[in-house]
């Protein structure tokens, strides 16, 4: 997630109150925004080089809430090590800081350490939109329509393709069996219920006949892209995937939220909650801004022609 990471990404941010309550003696809040993937050194600069964490910076001080003034800003990351998100989440706890910002699959920990400090998250699919309920609320990264739009993509810039490989996150909602359906498109499961499950369910991709690879939404599939990038490679699949940090590390195309923009709104939740709003009472907000994104290197390397009319409404062209 350079602007994902989601990206992809993880790392921790601490609240503050406004400076009127400094000058008043009392203690700054502290907030932390913990991720799942970024580089640590990404995000500890003033201005940070992650630009998700720089965007959500940004928007905060033009609510009034200013790092090192009239907040305290943590920032914390698992740098793609899912075996380092449980000890994360009860760090944070244990420094009880004033609410977290959790962006990935390390938000489930964080949501599971504590059951009393706010907590906004970025992430996939959720239950509950309208009213979460509890300490939890945030953004979400998808919609119903995203899969299916992911799905055309890929259609129109690989016409020829009619088999195609779902790598599918089971606990990111149902297959896009209808719109597969609409393309003449049959899709192939390979079913992920665990991190073990992986590597599984690529050699059953192997097995099958298919002219292509389409990967659903999930943090673990972020976690670990290099492995799936350098499948795809391999295995010359034309792939679609949900974040913009494949297509850079690698992978043919993707379509997904903006999540410069998704960060920006979690501004506006970090700046409710510092002024008393509850979190259950504060709706979990669907993307409204998408970003497609070719990589040409890879096109050219699977000896693939992306038609002109598709390149030309890309947001951005990797060559």
């Amino acid at each position: 997630m350079e602007r994902r990471a989601f990206l992809a990404g993880t790392g921790a941010v601490f609240l503050a109150l406004p400076l009127a309550a400094e000058a008043q003696g009392q203690v700054k809040p502290t907030i932390a925004i913990v991720l799942s993937n970024t580089p640590l050194t990404d995000l500890i600069r003033l201005q940070p080089k992650d630009s998700n964490v720089r965007a959500l910076l940004e928007a905060m001080g033009k609510l009034g809430w200013v790092d090192g003034q009239n907040v305290t800003v943590l920032r914390k990351s698992a740098e793609g090590h899912p075996d380092r998100y449980s000890a994360l989440a009860k760090e944070l706890v244990s420094l009880k800081v004033d609410l977290i910002v959790a962006s990935g699959a390390v938000g489930a920990a964080v949501r599971q350490a504590t059951s009393t400090i706010p907590i906004v998250r970025i992430s996939g699919p959720v239950e509950k939109i309208a009213r979460p309920g509890g300490n939890v609320t945030g953004v979400t990264t998808t919609s119903p329509a995203l899969a299916e739009k992911r799905l055309e993509l890929l259609k129109e810039a690989v016409s020829r393709i009619v088999r195609a490989a779902h790598l599918r996150d089971v606990a990111a909602g149902a297959p896009p069996d209808a719109a597969a359906r609409a393309l003449r498109l049959t899709l192939v499961p390979a079913p992920v219920d665990a991190p073990d499950r992986l590597q599984p369910a690529l050699a059953s991709i192997m097995r099958q006949r298919v002219d292509a690879m389409f990967v659903s939404d999930g943090g673990f599939f972020l976690a670990n892209r290099s492995t799936i990038i350098e499948f795809a490679a391999k295995q010359r699949l034309p792939s679609m995937f949900s974040s913009d940090i494949f297509s850079r590390d690698g992978g043919l195309m993707s379509y997904g939220a903006n999540y410069v923009d998704l960060f920006r709104r979690v501004a506006t939740y970090v700046d409710k909650i510092l002024r008393s709003a509850k979190p259950g009472d504060l709706p979990i907000q669907q993307p409204t801004k998408f970003e497609l994104v070719i990589n040409l290197k890879t096109a050219k390397a699977l000896g693939l022609t992306i038609p002109p009319s598709l390149l030309a409404r890309a947001d951005e062209v990797i060559e």
